[in-house]
């Protein structure tokens, strides 16, 4: 019993502590690079014209949703991952997240309910090219991609709010990055299937 005890205390040294699970990390993983996978499909071999298009003056290019994207998966990984994570835990909260997993996945890619982004997440042309875009767009799922695979954080016991949504803890703010990244393919998708969209 002493030998059991000495070995969680020394577990409990080098930081191993409560965590998600290897099913979550491996659904976690999977909609991450599927949905990158669909981003990249969405975008293959599209002239400038293509990625410049729009079908209305109020409407987003397929440039201006991939840097939407771009920059929506760098300031959320930053506040709801980065940040969250340097509090403490706070499982006491864990009874106000009223989403499920699947729910916070289907409910962000669902293009029938319209959200506004804030403006600080609005496309400005930050950059000029389809492969600049691209570039900010990969470099922020690697970073996400990257946590995912090695993070030993409790990501179920850090919460941060959401303004739809409300409480999320921070595994579902990481489903929340892909999620939204298939939101934004699927508009990509409707600018390349309007009649006008430059052959």
């Amino acid at each position: 019993m002493k030998f059991i005890l000495m070995a969680i205390a020394l577990l409990a040294s080098v930081g191993v502590g409560p965590t998600m699970s290897q099913a979550e990390r491996d659904k976690a993983l999977n909609e991450l690079e599927g949905s990158q996978k669909a981003f990249l499909e969405a975008t293959r071999g599209l002239s400038v014209a293509q990625w410049n298009f729009k079908s209305a003056p109020d409407r987003w290019s397929v440039a201006e949703c991939a840097e939407h994207i771009g920059v929506t998966e760098g300031t959320v990984f930053k506040m709801a991952v980065e940040q969250a994570l340097k509090g403490p835990a706070e499982p006491e909260k864990r009874s106000m997240v009223k989403l499920t997993d699947d729910e916070v996945l289907a409910m962000t890619a669902d293009r029938t309910a319209k959200f506004k982004a804030p403006e600080s997440l609005q496309p400005t042309r930050r950059w000029t090219t389809p492969d600049e875009i691209t570039k900010n767009v990969l470099e922020n799922r690697a970073q996400t991609l990257a946590f995912v695979s090695t993070t030993r954080e409790d990501l179920r016991d850090h919460f941060v709010d959401h303004p739809v949504f409300k409480t999320l803890d921070t595994y579902q703010w990481l489903l929340l990055i892909s999620a939204h990244m298939r939101r934004h393919t699927a508009q990509m998708l409707e600018v390349e299937a309007d009649p006008n969209f430059p052959k």
